[in-house]
Order: structure tokens, then sequence, then C-alpha cells
């Protein structure tokens, strides 16, 4: 059978992307080998949809590494409705906004919200090395309980940096999955939080995960960002990254103005 396989000559490209490229071709079919990875990938991105995050081990990681920790719920009640009502998981439960309206601290200087978004793997996975190198840098700011979100997307990072008073709001949320990227974390940042706010009003970080943009560059990005937001009073397209790329790092992965969220 492997007469019948002819190898493609960009094969040696291979070794520097996970792109599919360079397949080879079996008659005017691809090989069974890339075909079936393919499938597999497939089933792990639609696995990262629909796997819920356990919020239970989440706030005993979060506990055990000396973060105070919340949980807030989306108005979307299940995963079917978050995901064919975008709306609702913009916007807290009817319960979570009493709970957080509850909450008595002096307001925070920034408030990190660690959110299921579109790859519960990511949240899982990515948040909490991130949480640790970011937090290491951020000695002279008062920092606020970790929000732990369910069925939540971006905007709803808003409201809850509203209602626990925050300078500004983190919300890192698993983004949508790729073929080769089932768990990569995005980083949303935004000042002044409220209910309305735009994507323009934040900046953005992408493609956090071992196999991308490592904690600790995701980390440097983001305390150079929080700082200048800080001085600035502001954050979406008046704030652009002008810190020094560290090794490893590309302009695909620079800090940006947000794009659309989901």
């Amino acid at each position: 059978m492997s007469d019948f396989l002819e190898k493609n000559p960009w094969n040696a490209l291979r070794e520097f992307t996970n792109a599919r490229i360079a397949l080879g071709r079996a008659g005017n079919s691809l090989p069974t080998a890339p075909l079936l990875a393919f499938d597999l990938s497939h089933a792990q991105a639609r696995d990262a949809v629909h796997h819920p995050l356990d919020a239970d081990a989440l706030h005993e990681q979060l506990r055990a590494h000396g973060f105070t920790s919340l949980d807030v719920h989306s108005a979307a009640p299940d995963r079917e409705h978050y995901l064919r009502r975008p709306d609702l998981g913009r916007r807290l439960s009817d319960e979570s906004r009493e709970a957080l309206a509850r909450v008595t601290i002096d307001p925070p200087d920034v408030v990190f919200v660690i959110a299921d978004g579109l790859s519960a793997f990511a949240a899982s996975r990515q948040s909490l090395p991130l949480l640790q190198a970011v937090c290491a840098r951020l000695s002279d700011w008062k920092i606020g309980p970790v929000v732990v979100a369910r069925q939540s997307r971006v905007a709803l990072g808003d409201e809850i940096g509203e209602l626990l008073k925050a300078k500004l709001v983190v919300m890192l949320i698993g983004e949508r999955p790729g073929l080769s990227s089932p768990d990569s974390l995005g980083i949303y940042l935004t000042w002044a939080p409220k209910t309305g706010c735009t994507d323009a009003q934040r900046n953005c970080i992408s493609n956090v995960r071992p196999e991308g943009l490592s904690y600790d560059a995701a980390a440097h990005r983001l305390h150079y960002l929080l700082t200048h937001a800080r001085r600035l009073g502001l954050t979406g397209v008046g704030l652009k990254d002008e810190s020094d790329a560290l090794p490893g790092t590309t302009a695909a992965t620079a800090a940006v103005p947000a794009p659309p969220s989901a």
C-alpha cells in the first residue's frame, strides 16, 4: 500500500507548524493516517465546546494556591442555551447578580475572571498557571477575588467588574477551538468595566497555551497592558502594546484591540 502514497515536497516544513500541510496523497484522496488525525482533531474540538467546566475543582486549585474565589453563572441555564443564545452568556443570572451585589470588599484595582467560554479545557488547564505568572508581577496592585464564571461570554466580565467596583477586569476565557488548538485561552482586558462596554474598549491577548504563547510571555504582555491602562485610564483602541516581545513570541500573538467577541 505504501507504494501508492505520494509524498508532498513540502514535507520538511511540517516540523515547524501544526497546520495541515504536506499531508501526501493516495490516488485522489488523503492517506489514511492524516485523515484519521483530522477526524480526531475535529472530535477534540467538538468535545472542547461541549465539555463542562469543573468549577468545584478549579475553586479548590485556586484556594490551594492562596487565591480567594467566587462562583457565578450566566443567564444561560445550560450548554444548549449558551450555544444557541449568546446574549444569555453576556449577562449574569439573577442569583449570581444578587450574590455579587452582597460582596463587601474594598474596590480592587483588578478582578480576574476565569470563564469556560467555548473551551472549558482551556480554562481548566491554562488559567491558573497564567494567573500565578501575572500576579507575581502585580505586588503593588489590589487584586480582588478570582471569579469563576460558567456559561460565560466575554462581556460577562463587564457586569462582574461593575458590581465589584473594579478599575479593571481581566477575562481569562476559553477561545473557540481550532483543529490544532482545542485548549487555547484568550485574555480580554477592560478598563472601567460596566454593562454595555463595546469590543473597541478592550484589548485581547490570544493563543495562550504551552504550544502557543507561553504563560511568561502572556504575563509579560498583560502586565504591560495593565500598567499602562491604569496610567492612561483606558483600554481598547487607545492602548497599544509596545512591550518588547519575549523570545518565542511573534506579531501574530501580540496583544491587539479585541476582535468581535462571541
